[in-house]
Formats: structure tokens, sequence, C-alpha cells
């Protein structure tokens, strides 16, 4: 393990050097790739298979939540919106987006919280915990192959480009953005693994290395530790805007929610 770690390092600092000479030049969107593309043909199968893929349990989980009451009003999510099936069709897919009550973006996940507390009268579920979770993946699966839809309006725009702000912006003690990582380099090895272009197109995933499944905010607190920076904290404006401006970034791609990733 300390190997690995030491090869990441290293790795990062490399494509720091060739950023520093090369700018960040967004992706075509007819280049963009799943981050599937770069996973070993076992872990494309466990992902395409439901039966074997393992993030397939919080979403019977997720199931088993939506049908349940809950909350002073004693009602569940299905007495409000009915069957998941249809009614959460191509839901996840707008996500995050701009909520008039709070007069900013909010996630999936906070969207469920949201709904829990005004209408179930219910406490809101922790972040990154296993209800919460289990109900985004759930919510998650009824848009599976439908096109990321995150919409770009006068509302919108503003948080979207401070996302993408954070996205290009060096940070850490390894002095290392995003972008140099995932639209300069994609395609390239660091520490012996192909960098992804880290397309947002899964999530929440089932990731090998967590052995359960995770948010999109968790996977870019990793991240940030990894570029030896300090984590923004959970459900943070300035996450939901990165989340933003990467649902952005992939629109048009197909939703693969529950990916599977090493």
């Amino acid at each position: 393990m300390q190997t690995a770690i030491l090869d990441c390092i290293a790795g990062c600092m490399t494509l720091c050097l060739i950023g520093t000479a090369l700018g960040a030049a967004e992706i075509p969107l007819d280049q963009r790739r799943s981050d599937s593309e770069y996973m070993s043909a076992d872990t494309r199968a466990m992902q395409s298979d439901d039966t074997a893929n393992p993030g397939m349990l919080a979403a019977l989980d997720g199931e088993t939540l939506w049908n349940e009451k809950s909350g002073a009003t004693n009602k569940s999510c299905a007495d409000c919106h009915g069957d998941a099936k249809t009614g959460m069709k191509g839901v996840a897919a707008r996500y995050p987006a701009f909520f008039p009550g709070q007069n900013r973006p909010v996630d999936l996940e906070q969207r469920i919280n949201i709904s829990r507390v005004a209408d179930q009268k219910a406490a809101a579920l922790p972040a990154e915990s296993k209800d919460l979770l289990a109900l985004a993946v759930y919510i998650g699966l009824q848009s599976r192959g439908m096109p990321i839809a995150v919409e770009e309006t006068a509302q919108s725009k503003p948080f979207i480009e401070a996302g993408r702000t954070i996205f290009e912006r060096r940070q850490g003690q390894l002095n290392l953005s995003c972008a140099q990582c995932h639209d300069d380099n994609w395609g390239k090895r660091l520490g012996g693994s192909l960098v992804p272009q880290a397309q947002p197109t899964g999530y929440p995933i089932y990731r090998l290395e967590w052995q359960k499944v995770g948010s999109l905010q968790r996977r870019l607190r990793d991240c940030m530790g990894a570029m030896r920076a300090e984590p923004y904290a959970y459900d943070t404006p300035q996450l939901v805007d990165l989340e933003f401006f990467l649902m952005w970034r992939a629109r048009g791609m197909p939703m693969e929610t529950p990916a599977v990733r090493p």
C-alpha cells in the first residue's frame, strides 16, 4: 500500500510539471469517455450484470426505504411520488439542480433530505449514511441509460462556473488541479493506472476499494486528500458547485448508476 501511495504521489508531481507548460483544455463533447472504459474487463462485466453488481444490493435497500412510511406524517416516498420506476425516471439525470427554496443548487442526496424534512417531517439522513446512499442509488437506477440533462440557466450558470473554477484551480501541497489530470492527461498512466476523464456518470457508485457504495462528494474529497489539499466538508456549497460543473461537463452522457469502479 505504501509503495502504491508513493507511486501515486510521484505520478501526480509529474503531471503537475506537465501542466505548468500546458493549460487546461476542456474535452470536446465527441471525445468524452465513461470511466468504465478505463476498467478491467472483469469490472465492466460486474457492472453490467445486475446479479453480480454489488451496488444493486444498495438499490434493493433503497426500494424498501422508498416504500417505508416515516416521520410525523407517517408517509412514504411512494405515497407522494408513486412507483419510482415511473415517477423518478430521469430525475437523477437532472441533478444537481437549482432549488429556489435555498437560492442555490442542491444535489440529489440533499434533495432527498429536503423532502424528508418538509414532506415526511422526518429527520434528515446523515451525509454518506447507508440509508441516504441507498435511496440515492435506487432513484439513480431509474435514470440508468438516460442522458445527463443538468440545465445551464441564468440562475444556475454562476454556480456551474464556480465549480469550474474549483476544478481548474491548483490546490494542496502537490499544487495540482483536477483539470491537469482529467482534462489534460486522461488516457495516460498515473501510478500504473490509466487516468480517466472523471465523468460522474454512475454515482452513487460501488467502489471496490471502499467495499461499499459512496457518493460523488466522497470521491471528490478523496481526490482532494490525494492532492494533499484540505477537503471541503460534506454538503458545503463548494462541493455541490463542483458536482454541478462535473455533471454539466458530462451532459448528454448516459447514466450508469450504480456504477462499479476499482
